[in-house]
């Protein structure tokens, strides 16, 4: 309990600031949706959606390869960070030019010919993020957990702010008796583009913030080193493709395969609803980005002190136990969350809310179940099982949201992820054997299902008798665990 109480503290410290920053920036959340109709919103959904594809080639997986080379006593820390550095440093630079040379292809392509300036400010956005994504690996690293909160949260402040001042002002800003700079800077017709302004000048600042690792830089690099990073990054490249294959075409096709018969106004409609609602499944998001920032390191540190499966196997069993209750916490107190989105035209498709929350938590449970890949550098099967959700995200996207919509796409994320978290258990069960306690995980899995589908068949006089209700059956879970992991956790307590 020793070893999983440190995991607690490093998922506070390390995802903390994730935490916060995410969801300092979720609170801009009610901000576009009560400023920008769905259709405009789902714009913004469709940008970020094409864009994370870009985000995982240019770091090309060096961030996970730097852990598990500066974790193993063959090569000095600092050796792979320089390395692992100059590669991710000469990628995003040579990105950064052929963005800036081909500006016009690139908004053809993404169906925005009329707004290139989207492709140069996300396009930058993006070059700057991947500078900076080793130097905050060293900082988690090295334990530098003050530093590291910083820089995140002074350009998330800087993100708020930007939209605030844009949205706020710049989009309801008088022009009249204004000047070419100010009708250029303050104009309103940029409307969902100041998202992606905010988006560049915070990149830009993480990257300043950060810079202090570039001294003393050089090019006295070890390609043998290089070589080994690049052929163990390879395949998680591959995986981190597909695996936003999974989390996002889902928006792009929203919008290809509805626009035919909707129209362009009403596909992106369908589209900014579902991101929207998707928005709602933030709980559970947030704790699993938490959960990956201190995981990773963490289970390459335990692998190197030797035979700790007993401890990966409770990981997997507290983070059930934290998702679930998260799961049935937005579902018993949805009517409430729901006023997050200030236009009650994205409310029509909560319905998908609680399919959206469960796949989440498969994806979680995928990143536990990828230690047995990492851990035994078998990382072409992390690719070829992100190859099969991809798969069947876009066979079943192909197929469901002709029929169905953004509903279809809801379910499919389901499946995706669901078969992708069943086949890395197998797999990971015959290549190195982690003991789960799979009745208990299953167990707080179902029974948080069943206490919200309890909570749907009672009529309630009032709201406050059914959000009183509401918390009984939350305070049942809590009594369900305590029961099962009261011995757990009374000695987490006393540790």
């Amino acid at each position: 309990m020793s070893k999983l109480k440190k995991l607690a503290g490093q998922t506070a410290i390390y995802g903390l600031p994730s935490i916060l920053g995410r969801f300092l920036n979720y609170l801009l959340f009610p901000l576009y949706t009560g400023m920008f109709a769905p259709a405009e919103y789902g714009v913004v959904n469709e940008i970020y959606a094409l864009v994370a594809f870009v985000a995982v080639i240019l770091p090309w997986g060096m961030e996970t390869a730097y852990f598990r080379f500066s974790s193993k006593d063959e090569f000095s820390p600092d050796e792979v960070f320089k390395t692992s550095l100059f590669f991710v440093g000469l990628t995003s630079l040579l990105f950064l030019g052929g963005v800036l040379w081909f500006t016009q292809d690139v908004a053809n392509a993404m169906l925005y010919p009329n707004n290139p300036e989207y492709v140069i400010w996300m396009g930058i956005a993006l070059g700057f993020d991947a500078l900076s994504v080793i130097p905050l690996a060293q900082l988690r690293q090295q334990n530098k957990a003050k530093k590291f909160a910083i820089v995140n949260f002074s350009s998330i402040g800087v993100n708020i702010l930007l939209n605030l001042f844009f949205i706020l002002y710049c989009m309801n800003v008088d022009q009249a008796g204004g000047n070419w700079i100010t009708e250029a800077a303050f104009d309103p017709a940029i409307g969902v583009g100041y998202v992606f302004i905010a988006n560049m000048v915070q990149a830009f600042v993480k990257f300043i913030l950060i810079t202090s690792s570039y001294k003393g830089f050089d090019f006295n690099i070890n390609y043998t080193l290089l070589k080994r990073l690049f052929l163990y990054a390879s395949p998680l490249v591959v995986a981190g493709f597909a695996g936003i294959i999974n989390e996002t075409l889902d928006r792009r096709l929203i919008r290809v395969l509805l626009e035919p018969t909707l129209g362009t106004k009403e596909a992106l409609t369908q589209v900014g609803i579902y991101g929207g609602v998707y928005k709602l499944a933030v709980l559970i998001t947030l704790f699993t980005q938490a959960f990956r920032y201190a995981a990773e390191p963490f289970f390459f540190a335990q692998d190197k002190e030797g035979n700790n499966r007993k401890v990966y196997a409770d990981v997997m069993k507290w983070y059930t136990i934290v998702v679930t209750l998260l799961f049935l916490g937005v579902m018993l107190y949805l009517d409430i969350i729901k006023l997050l989105i200030r236009r009650e035209s994205y409310w029509v498709g909560l319905t998908i809310v609680p399919i959206l929350l469960f796949a989440n938590i498969f994806l979680g449970w995928i990143y536990n179940l990828s230690v047995w890949y990492k851990l035994t550098h078998k990382t072409i099967y992390g690719a070829i099982l992100a190859i099969v959700g991809a798969i069947i995200t876009i066979s079943l996207n192909l197929y469901l949201i002709p029929k169905m919509g953004y509903e279809g796409a809801a379910w499919t994320t389901f499946a995706s992820y669901g078969s992708m978290a069943v086949m890395s258990y197998v797999l990971g069960q015959k290549y190195f054997n982690i003991p789960y306690d799979l009745i208990k995980i299953l167990s707080y899995s179902v029974v948080s299902v069943l206490l919200w589908y309890v909570s749907t068949l009672v009529e309630w006089n009032s709201d406050w008798a059914k959000y009183a209700g509401n918390t009984v059956l939350m305070v049942c879970f809590l009594l369900f665990i305590y029961v099962l992991e009261r011995k757990d956790l009374n000695r987490f307590i006393k540790r």
